[in-house]
């Protein structure tokens, strides 16, 4: 059976038809009323493809190192899908979406598929929709899948629980290395990368981010975080960083590995059901109108916001 006999978006997406694929991240990000039913037709083919977040501070060179990673995994024979996430305007919500074209050597290749998702309103580094839409590339067949996150600095946290592994990158001369690593960076980083290496400053980074990972009192899942050096422009550094990434992937095993991904599915569902709880909450005018009538009379807002709660419940 060929694609073009095929009716089903979700059909066509697992017959590799990149036009079902790039639709059905669109349905994700736009939280398509059909999306939730094309997700059940292909869920059984998610869970294949290993998940790499690379997260940190604006202007480390999170991007150039991705797009290092990708021409690495691809001389090794891998297919790779990335999902980079962009900055939103506060004004029109839209994005530059400026990853592809950094990654633009890579867009006539048939192994490689780049896709930029705005922000929106998420605070937490990815998008929305940004788990949804690693399902997606998983069901397509990927090997491996690269999250870029937006990078906002000290909030990068959501990464956690969208990635097996996650690269915290950072640089010398991009702020105060001492606020960086008290700023909780270190507690999502898997393998921590300074890049630009050749830049002044580095080794005195290194050696801080060593001293830090050793004063840690406890190490996510019992793995000690290494610290990587890279000079992602020039090409150097990039297979330590895999090879860093796969000595902690041997670590975790396949039970740590399903470990991780239990929690990722557990905070999705709460963010799923969040959403809908909010949505529900206030498409029913009544509720404002009361919020609006208490305060009025002059209760406090706590006061206010327990009595709905009861309500509610």
């Amino acid at each position: 059976m060929t694609v073009a006999t095929l009716k089903t978006t979700p059909e066509r997406l697992l017959a590799r038809d990149r036009r079902a694929l790039a639709r059905l991240i669109t349905w994700a990000e736009n939280a398509h009323p059909r999306f939730p039913g094309a997700l059940r037709e292909i869920y059984g083919h998610v869970g294949r493809a290993r998940r790499l977040g690379v997260t940190g501070p604006p202007g480390v060179g999170k991007s150039t190192l991705c797009n290092g990673l990708v021409s690495c995994l691809r001389e090794r024979g891998s297919e790779v899908g990335v999902l980079a996430v962009d900055p939103s305007s506060p004004f029109t919500g839209g994005a530059l979406l400026g990853d592809r074209i950094r990654m633009e050597s890579h867009t006539k290749d048939p192994g490689v598929f780049v896709r930029s998702m705005a922000s929106r309103d998420s605070h937490g580094g990815l998008a929305r929709a940004a788990v949804d839409a690693c399902d997606v590339m998983d069901a397509f067949g990927f090997d491996e899948l690269i999250l870029e996150t937006v990078g906002v600095g000290q909030a990068e946290y959501d990464i956690v629980s969208a990635a097996d592994t996650v690269i915290v990158v950072l640089c010398p001369g991009a702020g105060d290395s001492v606020q960086a690593m008290k700023a909780g960076l270190l507690e999502v980083a898997d393998v921590l990368v300074v890049n630009k290496n050749d830049a002044p400053g580095a080794d005195r980074l290194v050696s801080d981010l060593e001293d830090a990972v050793a004063l840690r009192r406890e190490s996510r899942d019992g793995w000690t975080t290494p610290v990587v050096r890279s000079s992602a422009g020039r090409g150097l550094g990039l297979e330590d960083v895999l090879a860093a990434v796969e000595q902690q992937r041997t670590f975790l095993g396949s039970a740590g590995l399903a470990a991780r991904r239990r929690k990722m599915r557990v905070a999705q569902v709460q963010r799923t059901v969040g959403e809908l709880l909010v949505q529900a909450l206030w498409s029913d005018g009544c509720r404002v109108e009361f919020i609006k009538t208490a305060l009025a009379s002059g209760r406090p807002p706590y006061d206010v916001a327990d009595e709905m709660r009861d309500q509610i419940l």
